[in-house]
């Protein structure tokens, strides 16, 4: 099946703790049907200092599950998404607009 959402797709979250903050898809992971959203879903690492890094308190961004997530539309808003053929292309579209994406 095709993917509904994809890296660099703007999405709002639609429930838990971040529920109403926006962001851009910076990884999918289809097989664990989850994807990490920049400034979303942030968590706090503690890393060892090294030669290579700084090390102390670093904020990481961890998935969070597909279902969770909708597409923005044009307008702002959260949207659905379907697919639907253009002559020989399948093509993805946003269900309140009707716009290809």
């Amino acid at each position: 099946m095709a993917a509904k959402l994809r890296k660099g797709d703007k999405v709002v979250v639609l429930t838990g703790k971040d529920k109403g903050k926006q962001g851009e898809i910076t990884t999918v992971m289809p097989s664990e049907n989850k994807a990490v959203v920049e400034g979303v879903n942030v968590a706090i690492r503690h890393t060892k200092q090294s030669q290579a890094s700084q090390g102390g308190r670093l904020a990481k961004a961890m998935p969070i599950d597909l279902s969770n997530l909708a597409l923005m539309d044009k307008n702002g808003k959260a949207t659905r998404v379907g697919f639907r053929m253009e002559g020989d292309k399948k093509v993805r579209f946003a269900k309140t607009t009707g716009e290809a994406i």
